[in-house]
Formats: C-alpha cells, sequence, structure tokens
C-alpha cells in the first residue's frame, strides 16, 4: 500500500511546502483540499494548473484525489450539483489526479430513498463526464451516509465503474460498524481509506495516529488479507481544531506506525 496526507493537515500550505513535506517524511502521495481558500480548486487557470502539475512531477509525489466538498444527495436542481463535479473532473484531470472525492450531504428532510435516488442520479450523469476524464468519483462515508452500508445504498443504484467509494474509517466507525463489515460493503468499489485517530465518540480533535481508540490495525489488518494494494491517506483535520498539534511534527511518526500496521499484517 502507498501513503499520502491531506492538506486539510495543513490548511493553505503553499503547493511547494507541501511537496516538501511529503518528500522529507516518506510520503508516496497527497490528497488536495480542492477549496477557493486553498491553493488549488476548481479556479485555477490552465497555466496554474500545468504549473501544479509540473511541480508535483518534479518533486516525484503523486497527486492522490481532488477532495471537494459538492454534496451529491442534497435537495435542490440537479444541474448545479452536476456542474460542480463536473468542474472537479475536469480539475483533477488536468492535475492527473485519479479520483475526486465528494460528500453525500442528504438532508433530514429528505427520505432514506429520496436521498439515495437523488445521489444515485447526479453520480450517474456525472459518470460519463468522469469516463471522458479517465477520472473516477467517489463517495466518501460522511454526514447523512457515514457507514459502509449507507454508502453502498447509492453505489449500488449507479452502477458504475467510474463511481467508487472512500472508506473513512472514523465515520464508518462512529456510525456502528465493524472494520470487516464495512469493507465487505465498499470492496468492490473501494478507490482509497482515509486513516485517523481521535480520542473519543464525543472528542473527535484529531490525535497522532495510533493514540487514539480507531480500530487502525484491524483495517489494515482485513485490506492486507484481502490482497488490497491502494492508498491509505492520513486525513488530520487540522482545519477545523485549531488547538490540534500541527501535522508536520507528526508526519514521521504518522509514517512510521502504518509502516508498523503494514509490516505486522504482511
Amino acid at each position: 500500500m502507498k501513503l499520502a496526507f491531506s492538506t486539510l493537515g495543513v490548511p493553505g500550505l503553499p503547493m511547494a511546502d507541501v511537496l516538501r513535506l511529503a518528500t522529507a517524511h516518506g510520503y508516496h502521495g497527497v490528497e488536495l483540499r480542492a477549496h477557493p481558500e486553498e491553493p488549488v480548486h476548481t479556479g485555477l487557470t490552465p497555466a496554474e494548473r500545468t504549473e501544479v502539475a509540473a511541480e508535483f512531477k518534479a518533486a516525484g509525489i503523486e497527486i492522490l484525489s481532488v477532495a471537494g466538498y459538492t454534496r451529491v444527495a442534497a435537495p435542490g436542481e440537479d444541474e448545479a450539483v452536476i456542474a460542480e463535479i463536473r468542474a472537479l473532473l475536469t480539475l483533477a484531470r488536468d492535475l492527473g489526479a485519479p479520483y475526486i472525492r465528494v460528500f453525500p450531504g442528504g438532508s433530514p428532510d429528505q427520505t432514506p430513498e429520496e436521498a439515495d435516488a437523488t445521489a444515485a442520479r447526479r453520480l450517474g450523469t456525472a459518470a460519463e463526464h468522469a469516463t471522458d476524464a479517465g477520472v473516477r468519483i467517489l463517495l466518501e462515508t460522511h454526514d447523512s451516509h457515514r457507514t459502509g452500508a449507507d454508502a453502498m445504498r447509492i453505489l449500488g443504484l449507479v452502477g458504475h465503474r467510474q463511481v467508487g467509494a472512500v472508506w473513512d474509517v472514523m465515520h464508518t466507525w462512529l456510525g456502528g460498524e465493524q472494520p470487516v463489515e464495512s469493507h465487505a460493503a465498499l470492496a468492490p468499489h473501494l478507490g482509497y481509506v482515509q486513516v485517523k485517530d481521535i480520542a473519543s465518540t464525543e472528542d473527535t480533535t484529531p490525535l497522532p495516529l495510533g493514540e487514539g481508540i480507531l480500530p487502525l490495525a484491524d483495517c489494515v489488518e482485513i485490506l492486507s488479507r484481502h490482497g488490497w494494494d491502494g492508498w491509505l491517506c492520513w486525513e488530520y483535520e487540522k482545519r477545523w481544531y485549531e488547538k490540534a498539534a500541527p501535522l508536520p511534527d507528526l508526519l514521521t511518526p504518522g509514517r512510521a506506525h502504518l509502516s508498523r500496521l503494514l509490516n505486522d499484517s504482511a
């Protein structure tokens, strides 16, 4: 498996500095948070996109994913949501990233069936653009669809190879699923896995990997046992928790912890 970290842990940091961190601490790739407050977003010009792609290529670091914030199950008109997805797909294509990340984002005002159908309809439409771009759309286990079983209700309706899943191990666990259950649901559609650690179900402040309660060892063991050879991406949510320790100082110990888990499961 290859290791990446998310720029959510170093909000607003210039790409040159992100690449220095990845190189210095032994990571293979980076998940880019695509938001207007970040250096990379859908408003970049063609020249700016070319520059970012060239920086990553020169550093020998892969862009794992363009992590967007489109909420595919949210109430409203389809056109605006599909346009957001297409913009993310075009950005990922231009940067050479294989994936984009989207959220479910269903509303309490919807029935589960309505949310599922809305998300599946939009993802199915956007899948054709994803095919043309050569990029996969990945639905993260999050918010209204935080478990693998929840996400599969949508993915099963879509049934398209260009639409898959990001397994956020915190959300599936907080949703009451054990890792073996989450893996069983998501394995046919899995793009990559987001790892993290937290203190408790009540306190989700990010902790260094291995210092919290999330079953990371179980997740890695299950993935290894089933021969999965994809990406583990450390999503350290510093952006939302100002008092969390700075990520750069944690990157080397975090990589070492993931490497130990991989060695133990080999």
